[in-house]
């Protein structure tokens, strides 16, 4: 599989602190799927904002889809980023729009005609539990529910990336391995995956995921295959569909 990311000497520094990311040099291939771990404060969120453009590095290159996205002109960035969905840890839902059209939202702005974007958005907040919430706004939903409307929204498109950063840290046990089981469907159709998350027991649940380990700024190992138990391949072999 060809790469669809690749970082070379990644440098980046907020200021004049010192660098939150060091020599950070790694390729992912298109449709893969990715973990990244670390302890707090290893730099995994700020590697998922270089990742998804949030952020310029301060030093080293950065590829994405095979281009530069270092010295891209910054007109060219809204293009870019309408290819990454993103899951943020503090949801980032729009306030004054209902659970339905948040996750309409992508569709929308990807110029889908307005009588084609109701069943997908119906299929999604069923998928993620929330076939009856789809008129609530985010202030009343619980964090778990706001969640899953990110989730929803951030894959609704098919984006060719998926970026989530600590995607299941609130929702339970049962939810938590329903949306891996998307994400899962969502690689299967092509998109390549990255999840920063602590949870052990989940990444053991990926059949094939890679991981990566974040220490201090610096990657810490090489990426490797991950163990599953038995389990978890008879799961994803008969298991759901998005």
């Amino acid at each position: 599989m060809s790469a669809i990311v690749q970082f070379e000497n990644v440098g980046l520094r907020y200021g004049l602190d010192r660098e939150t990311l060091s020599d950070v040099s790694f390729s992912l291939a298109s449709g893969g799927f990715y973990f990244l771990t670390g302890a707090s404060g290893a730099g995994k969120t700020s590697l998922l904002k270089l990742l998804y453009l949030a952020q310029r590095p301060s030093r080293g290159v950065i590829r994405l889809f095979g281009e530069d996205v270092v010295t891209l002109p910054r007109k060219r960035l809204p293009g870019f980023r309408r290819r990454i969905g993103v899951v943020f840890q503090d949801f980032r839902l729009v306030p004054h729009l209902s659970a339905y059209d948040n996750i309409a939202l992508p569709l929308r702005v990807a110029g889908m005609k307005e009588d084609e974007v109701d069943a997908p958005v119906a299929e999604m907040l069923n998928w993620v539990g929330l076939g009856d919430r789809g008129d609530a706004r985010p202030a009343t939903l619980s964090g778990g529910e706001q969640q899953r409307v990110a989730i929803a929204r951030a894959v609704i498109g098919r984006p060719e990336i998926l970026v989530a950063d600590e995607p299941t840290g609130n929702v339970d046990a049962d939810m938590a391995r329903r949306l891996l089981t998307l994400f899962e469907a969502l690689n299967r159709l092509g998109t390549t995956v990255v999840v920063a998350t602590h949870d052990l027991p989940l990444m053991a649940q990926v059949s094939g995921a890679q991981m990566m380990k974040l220490d201090k700024g610096r990657l810490a190992d090489p990426t490797g295959t991950l163990r599953y138990p038995p389990r978890a391949r008879a799961d994803q072999d008969g298991g759901e569909g998005a």
